[in-house]
């Protein structure tokens, strides 16, 4: 999932909203995806976030549907440990089955399966939603609307900015060992756990040169004058993100509604 949270221009709907719409949204979501104890509407809720994947991507094809299946990919081979990790923890519930003398309970596989299910339906909406959003938009929409500090705003889409960066430059270590014969495709994850483990210490020395030289370049930007007034730009929020918005209070309500009902 190298880079999922690199920015991709297209001129789509969701390129279009408003900044805080699209996290306010994405937050709707995620708690809608928490809410849920319905597997058949959580479902829903990652296929919901799919389709937002494929309206995101637009005519100019840039690679969101793409991201959004690999991020899918990824999250799903995590669930495959955290299934049956929960499988071995819970231990209430009638057997279905046995191995050897250890039972497999009814209670285990529906709470493995819901904790899957609500973990993929709540970190989409996030990845997707962030990855159309400028983050220099986002950083002006915080401070001039939410009336943020531009040094909480600044921290906080700078975390977002060093995810891929830091990435990135994983992939470039590690390829780099690959050339100097190192083979990391192993079976064992413990053993591959602990050959990446030393790796993070080349990482971690060019993080706090990166860190650095961007504060560097902050200060010499007038970091400490920024204020609520400096943003000159204006957003304004039309139709699309009054829509969208009802969308994703709709998936919390109707959450909540089956959760009473059922």
């Amino acid at each position: 999932m190298k880079g999922f949270l690199d920015y991709l221009p297209g001129g789509s709907v969701l390129h279009k909203m408003h900044p805080l719409v699209k996290i306010f949204v994405s937050i709707l979501i995620c708690a809608a995806s928490f809410c849920s104890s319905n597997y058949y509407y959580l479902a829903g809720i990652i296929l919901f976030n799919i389709l937002m994947g494929a309206v995101g991507n637009g005519k100019e094809r840039n690679g969101l549907l793409s991201r959004t299946f690999g991020i899918l990919k990824g999250l799903v081979k995590m669930s495959i440990f955290l299934f049956i990790l929960q499988l071995l923890v819970i231990r209430k519930g009638e057997a279905l089955f046995m191995i050897g003398s250890f039972a497999i309970t009814d209670i285990a596989v529906q709470k493995a399966l819901l904790l899957v299910l609500r973990l993929i339906g709540a970190t989409l909406p996030l990845s997707i939603l962030i990855s159309v959003t400028n983050l220099s938009d986002l950083s002006n929409t915080l401070v001039k609307y939410l009336h943020i500090p531009y040094k909480y705003a600044f921290t906080f889409t700078s975390a977002i900015r060093f995810i891929p960066i830091f990435s990135i430059e994983m992939s470039g270590i590690i390829e780099s060992q690959q050339a100097r014969g190192v083979d990391f495709e192993v079976k064992n994850p413990f053993k591959k756990f602990g050959m990446i483990l030393p790796l993070c210490f080349p990482l971690l020395i060019s993080s706090v040169r990166k860190i650095e030289s961007t504060a560097t370049a902050a200060e010499l930007r007038g970091f400490y004058l920024r204020t609520r007034n400096c943003c000159t730009k204006s957003y304004k929020i039309y139709y699309r993100d009054v829509v969208f918005t009802f969308m994703g209070a709709g998936l919390l309500a109707g959450a909540i509604v089956l959760n009473v009902i059922l």
